[in-house]
């Protein structure tokens, strides 16, 4: 019995501490373009996708921490901020995206490359995070999926933690226009994060409802990232978005 609760006991009562150590992955990842430069930002976008993005952070850290303290209305309550933080942090996430590419005249294959890895980031994060809000009442299954919407914001902070403080290890990858693509290392850290987390659930609860669904999900996103810039729909989706 005591086996079969393992996986359940440590997202109850440490799974806090994990969303800890995200944050403060987060925060490193993010350190030499926005953290250490906090006045020298040009553009309010900037801070307020910081500011979501932060924000969703600490909600994370915040509502396993009411559960382990059994405070449960109280973190029914702190959810409900949720239905107004996320679409703020995808209209902030979409709106820097197209701040990002105001100026250029047409896209190219490695910003339609970029588009992907943001815009269907997003998507699978809005999945997550409905399915969460589905199984709300089903407190295993909505702690799991809300512990997943964590897996589409890891390619952004391991990318600028592997090109600034492992840049060595840039030349490995393959390039798209003379830039390497960086996300695959990122890819990678996630899909093997989801196979741990799909092994460690089925021996802990032989439950396969949860974490190999979003790594079939996760691997469809991370395909769609390092093909569709190579396809026509691609390319026309991608020249609809900057004339927005």
């Amino acid at each position: 019995m005591g086996t079969n609760l393992k996986l359940e006991k440590t997202l109850y009562q440490k799974g806090y501490l994990y969303f800890i150590v995200f944050f403060m992955f987060m925060i490193w990842g993010f350190w030499f373009t926005y953290f250490s430069k906090l006045g020298e930002q040009g553009n309010y976008r900037l801070h307020f996708h910081g500011i979501t993005l932060i924000s969703w952070c600490l909600m994370l850290i915040v509502q396993p921490w009411l559960i382990r303290s059994k405070k449960v209305a109280l973190h029914k309550k702190v959810g409900l901020i949720s239905y107004l933080l996320v679409p703020l942090l995808l209209f902030s996430t979409t709106d820097l995206l197209k701040f990002r590419l105001s100026g250029v005249k047409q896209m190219s294959p490695y910003l339609n490359f970029a588009t992907a890895l943001v815009l269907n980031a997003l998507l699978v994060f809005v999945i997550l995070y409905a399915l969460a809000i589905y199984h709300k009442n089903k407190g295993t299954i909505h702690a799991r999926y809300m512990l997943c919407t964590v897996f589409p914001m890891i390619p952004p902070i391991t990318d600028r933690i592997i090109a600034s403080n492992f840049p060595s290890l840039l030349k490995y990858l393959p390039t798209l226009e003379g830039y390497p693509l960086v996300p695959i290392y990122s890819f990678a850290i996630v899909d093997i994060l989801l196979l741990f987390l799909c092994i460690w659930d089925f021996k802990s609860h032989k439950r396969w409802n949860v974490f190999p669904f979003v790594l079939l999900l996760s691997v469809g996103y991370q395909f769609s990232v390092l093909n569709f810039y190579k396809f026509g729909f691609w390319a026309t989706f991608g020249d609809w978005f900057l004339a927005l």
